[in-house]
């Protein structure tokens, strides 16, 4: 691997020293939100996980290059740069290859993480299946790789724009556990709740770390969802975000958008009609699960030991 992958001076240090580390991913800088807001959050989130004991590796693909932690110019050109590619398990070698700049979705990110023997990731929601999805067979890969890959995810659940009881579903079927962090109710995103139950509840972070050394020593490949609800401050009404999230779907129907180019564009639609409160909500919520995350990790970090 070591022709693909590169480390940054802070995680190479991090390594030899022992210590957590906590992959970040880079889609959510490129595609996730504008600048300057973009790389304002992706440092705060790397302070963030510095704060709580473990070292940030923000994951993305540069000059033919896997980087495993980016230095500040890197950040800087990722969060400014009008062409990177959303880049998910099918780009990975083409973006390599062609020495375009890649930016990691959940599922790429989990893989490079895997290579870089990191078991730990924070993100904001992860993908799923989409609304009509028994049509349109629009299902996020973020789903195949939990089930594979021995990497757990923090996050604030599923975004609301899924079809949340299908993607439960389909993680049941791939045995991936679904924890809720402090509560029962599995989070949607930008609400706290759901109609939907998370798996199991924990409460505490030593008490994760646990259950994920367990699931790895027994050999029960694939990952863990770690279902971080947005603080209570921060959190949009339910019934209100489902019929802003029911009339962007209407819009980009409409407009003949689909694939990959659905989820940027309701998220984009969502921000303008909660005018400006979700892009609040979902700058939150990321560092709520970076705090939440890299204390797992630490936790994690000592059982490995």
């Amino acid at each position: 691997m070591k022709k693909y992958l590169t480390y940054s001076q802070e995680v190479e240090q991090g390594m030899a020293q022992g210590k957590a580390i906590v992959a970040l991913e880079s889609t959510i800088i490129s595609h996730g939100m504008p600048y300057p807001q973009n790389i304002e959050m992706a440092r705060k989130v790397e302070q963030i996980i510095r704060d709580n004991g473990a070292v940030p590796a923000t994951i993305a693909i540069m000059d033919g290059k896997i980087k495993i932690g980016l230095s500040n110019e890197e950040l800087e050109t990722l969060a400014t740069s009008s062409n990177a590619r959303k880049t998910s398990r099918r780009d990975l070698p083409y973006v390599v290859a062609s020495k375009e700049i890649g930016a990691t979705t959940v599922a790429t990110t989990m893989i490079c993480a895997d290579l870089a023997g990191i078991q730990m990731f924070v993100t904001g929601g992860i993908g799923g299946v989409h609304r009509g999805a028994e049509t349109t067979m629009d299902i996020s890969a973020d789903l195949e790789e939990l089930a594979s890959t021995n990497v757990a995810v923090v996050c604030a659940g599923a975004k609301s724009i899924l079809d949340i009881g299908l993607t439960l579903e389909y993680l049941e079927t791939k045995g991936v556990p679904v924890v809720g962090f402090q509560t029962e109710a599995f989070p949607a995103f930008y609400t706290s709740t759901s109609p939907f139950k998370s798996d199991f509840r924990m409460d505490e972070e030593k008490e994760v770390a646990e259950m994920l050394n367990v699931k790895w020593e027994l050999g029960l490949n694939g990952g863990a969802i770690i279902a971080n609800p947005i603080p209570a401050e921060y959190s949009l009404d339910e019934e209100y975000m489902n019929r802003i999230i029911q009339t962007a779907l209407q819009e980009a129907e409409d407009n003949g958008i689909k694939g990959k180019d659905v989820t940027p564009f309701l998220l984009g639609k969502v921000k303008e009609l909660t005018e400006g409160k979700s892009l609040e909500s979902n700058i939150e919520l990321v560092y709520n699960n970076a705090r939440v995350g890299a204390k797992i990790a630490v936790e994690l970090n000592k059982l490995s030991k």
